[in-house]
C-alpha cells in the first residue's frame, strides 16, 4: 500500500470438544457484541447461510475508496504502537489457500484510523499485564477477498462461504476488521487459544473451549470489547469495529 513514509497447509482437523461452564461467559460476551453490531449495522450474508458479523450486508452500497482516501483513512497500527507485532499470513504461501494472496506486497497492518486508535488502547491495557497483540490480518484488499472465494469454489468448498468462514463481502476490505491473538510481550510467544488461526471447524468458535484455553479466549474478548471491538463467534481471532461512514478499498498493502 503506497501510503506516505509511514505456507501451504491442509485445512486443520481439530477434535471437537464440548462447551465448558466457563465458556458460557465467553458466549455471553460474544452474544452481547453481536447484538451491538446488528443494532448499528445489520448484516445478512450475500449467499444463503447464517448471519455473520464478518460479512457486509448485501444490501449496503459501499463506495470504493481511492488511493487518496486510503492515505487519509487507513493507518499503520505500528505507527501508533510499535510493540504491536505483525505477521500477515496472506502475504506468502503459509495460509489455507497454499499461495500468496494478491494485494499483499508488504507486512504492514492497516486499519481505519478510529479502529487503529482503539487497537493501540487495547495494546496499552495488555502491556500492563505483560501481554500484547500479534496481528495476522487487518485491512484486506478486495482482490484478496475475491481470491479466497475463488479458491473455495475451485476446490468445491462453497460451504466455507455459506457457513461463514470465508466472507465474500468482508469487513476487512473496509479496514474495520482485524484477525489477531494474544502473546507474551517479552517473548512473543502466542497464548494457547486451542486452535491455529484460520481453523474452519467448530473448535474455533469462541465459546467452544475449556480450561486454560477458555480463560485465554475470555481474557481476549474482554480486553478487545473494552475498546469497542466485537468478536465474531465462529472465529476466536476475528474482531470488528464499528465506524461510519466506511469505504471499500482495493489498494495493495505495501
Amino acid at each position: 500500500m503506497s501510503f506516505p513514509p509511514r505456507r501451504a497447509r491442509d485445512l486443520p482437523i481439530v477434535r471437537r470438544s464440548s462447551v465448558p461452564p466457563l465458556a458460557g461467559l465467553v458466549a455471553s460476551l460474544v452474544l452481547l457484541g453481536a447484538c451491538a453490531i446488528e443494532d448499528r449495522s445489520p448484516n445478512r450474508p450475500s449467499r444463503t447461510g447464517p448471519v455473520a458479523p464478518e460479512r457486509i450486508n448485501a444490501n449496503d452500497a459501499i463506495a470504493a475508496g481511492t488511493q487518496a482516501d486510503a492515505d487519509t483513512l487507513l493507518v499503520d497500527v505500528q505507527s501508533l504502537d510499535s510493540t504491536i507485532r505483525v505477521d500477515l499470513r496472506y502475504r506468502d504461501a503459509g495460509n489455507f489457500t497454499g499461495a500468496p494472496l494478491p494485494g499483499y506486497d508488504g507486512n504492514r497492518a492497516y486499519l481505519h484510523r478510529e479502529a487503529a486508535a482503539a487497537l493501540a488502547r487495547v495494546q496499552a491495557h495488555l502491556r500492563e499485564q505483560g501481554l500484547g497483540l500479534l496481528v495476522y490480518d487487518a485491512y484486506r484488499p478486495v482482490r484478496a477477498t475475491l481470491a479466497m472465494v475463488a479458491w473455495a469454489d475451485s476446490i468445491g468448498r462453497a460451504d466455507l462461504i455459506t457457513d461463514g468462514y470465508i466472507a465474500d463481502r468482508s469487513r476487512h476490505n473496509l479496514g474495520v476488521a482485524i484477525d489477531c491473538t494474544l502473546i507474551d510481550l517479552a517473548t512473543g510467544t502466542p497464548l494457547d487459544m486451542g486452535t491455529p488461526f484460520d481453523t474452519f471447524d467448530s473448535t474455533a468458535h469462541t465459546a467452544n473451549a475449556r480450561s486454560t484455553v477458555a480463560e485465554h479466549r475470555l481474557r481476549f474478548v474482554t480486553v478487545m470489547a473494552r475498546e469497542g471491538f466485537v468478536n465474531y463467534d465462529r472465529e476466536w481471532w476475528h474482531f470488528s469495529y464499528a465506524v461510519s461512514p466506511v469505504l471499500r478499498f482495493d489498494v495493495p498493502v505495501r
